[in-house]
């Protein structure tokens, strides 16, 4: 579509950089990292909770702290990009991701871990924004941008399958830190390679970078996403009030700074785009329903059907594989018949798998689970790749990296408050099982502690725990997966009017 922010320009749809399929490559090995990182905690969680015995918030945490901060610092760092080079930032976020990965792998305390993810998600906040905003102004053609979108979300749903897999073998062979250490080869490939390939791009007119703009931007969002973690573990306290009141006072003032700035760190006329805005908002709401399910369905795998961890990675493939698919035509899809369809289509795909998921139980087979993942994984891939496009084109290229921190701070608040949310419903129906006389009180802090306190219990004693905290495990998921199917049906459907008359722009 042509944004109503710019004019649209023949010299911008037919202007084909040469070199642009090559630098693609290496952009979408920085996807590939961040990818296989968020992928392969899951399955090392009922490990890392063996190892370092963290309480069910800290386990919560070492999940989450990542998604905060990035979610925190996207924008900043989306616009940092836009001035000081894309290029730059991408490859000095690269080797401090890979750097930081050593930190997590070699962790020994629950409180290490969370500030290694922390110190992981600043070095993620530059990453991700980088790589759209470089196809932004890489591919001009819209209808080659779509496919450059296509490949770089097919990616990223490639990498939660190789993610797994990998995981899965290294789990079984070595110690949990190991699947950390997989960063460093893929990262020392994007930086040598992105050296030489990538072109360097940024806002010829950026203006200075405004530092309050990023202390609020950073406190307003920790805040917030703190809060509702908070609110939905322990319930509606005055500290947990106070703290979301610091967090929408921060973001107000931040929102109110950007209106009078002459170059702000985020220009808030892009949301007047309803395009943009609309994609926004069902990339934040798609993740909120889907994440805290896919952070908890790797335990489910492990410590409820007892499956080994290469073949949980492998169970989870058939998400990614209809993800890679559907991201591949989806732009092809919605320029055919509208945007609308093709992302509420997908959105309710996802909605009604979930759905499905919730009659799972201890002995669910594998049909069921491998069919919903796929639905899943094709209905977020048709969903994902268009909205990514449509912000994309929504956007003069200058901007292209606020733009795309934007898009991506949605999807990683989605994330932490997904997990918060969707993660505290299964923690809290957990907690309440009722286990055998003698049960210690750490058992009910998450299914990994109930498994390693059973094994050093009489066998009688110990498939009464196990039984009585899966089944009540069994149960949170359920619960979780209704919420996040009630969600992902209410966004399919706002999808459906918010986008109305949306087009992807066609090839000039």
């Amino acid at each position: 579509m042509t944004s109503t922010l710019r004019p649209a320009t023949t010299t911008e749809a037919v202007t084909k950089r040469p070199g642009r399929w090559l630098a693609l490559s290496v952009l979408v090995l920085a996807v590939l990292l961040v990818a296989v990182d968020a992928t392969v905690l899951g399955l090392a969680t009922p490990y890392i909770s063996e190892d370092l015995k963290p309480s069910g918030t800290q386990l919560l945490w070492i999940g989450d702290v990542y998604s905060f901060v990035i979610a925190g610092l996207l924008v900043s760092m989306g616009s940092l990009g836009d001035r000081i080079g894309r290029k730059r930032i991408l490859l000095v976020g690269a080797t401090a991701f890979g750097a930081i990965s050593i930190l997590n792998a070699y962790a020994t305390t629950p409180e290490l871990m969370i500030f290694a993810r922390a110190l992981l998600g600043v070095a993620g906040a530059t990453l991700m924004p980088a790589t759209l905003a470089l196809i932004r102004n890489l591919f001009h053609d819209p209808r080659e941008r779509s496919l450059a979108v296509g490949i770089w979300g097919a990616t990223a749903s490639a990498g939660t399958a190789i993610g797994p897999i990998m995981g899965g073998f290294l789990l079984e062979h070595f110690w949990w830190g190991s699947v950390f250490l997989i960063n460093l080869p893929v990262m020392a490939v994007l930086v040598l390679v992105g050296i030489k390939l990538l072109p360097e791009s940024k806002n010829p007119n950026p203006g200075p970078w405004d530092m309050a703009s990023v202390a609020l931007s950073l406190v307003g969002m920790i805040a917030l996403v703190y809060a509702v973690k908070e609110a939905a573990s322990h319930g509606i306290t005055g500290e947990t009030a106070a703290v979301a009141l610091l967090g929408a006072a921060a973001l107000c003032w931040f929102v109110r700074r950007q209106l009078t700035l002459p170059t702000p760190l985020l220009d808030m006329r892009l949301f007047r785009n309803r395009g943009f805005s609309a994609a926004v908002l069902a990339d934040l709401l798609t993740i909120l329903g889907l994440s805290g399910l896919v952070f908890f369905l790797s335990q489910y795998l492990q410590l409820v059907q007892g499956r080994r961890p290469l073949e949980a990675g492998l169970a989870e493939l058939p998400a990614a594989v209809g993800a890679v698919a559907a991201g591949l035509i989806a732009g092809r899809a919605a320029r055919r018949f509208s945007v609308r369809s093709v992302v509420s289509g997908g959105l309710a795909a996802v909605g009604i798998a979930l759905a499905a998921l919730t009659v799972i139980d201890e002995t669910t087979g594998y049909p069921l689970l491998g069919a919903a993942l796929l639905v899943v994984g094709t209905g977020a891939g048709f969903s994902f790749t268009v909205t990514a496009d449509v912000i994309l084109s929504s956007v003069p290229k200058e901007q292209a990296g606020s733009a795309s921190a934007v898009s991506e701070t949605a999807y990683e608040l989605g994330a932490a408050l997904g997990i918060a949310v969707l993660g505290s419903i299964v923690t809290g129906v957990y907690r309440d099982f009722t286990g055998p006389a003698g049960t210690p009180e750490g058992a009910h802090e998450s299914l990994g502690a109930a498994v390693e306190t059973a094994a050093g219990m009489p066998q009688q004693q110990s498939e009464a725990l196990l039984d009585a905290a899966r089944q009540a495990f069994v149960e949170g998921l359920s619960l979780a997966a209704g919420v996040g199917a009630a969600v992902l049906l209410a966004t399919a459907a706002a999808a459906w009017f918010m986008l109305k008359g949306q087009n992807l722009e066609s090839a000039a």
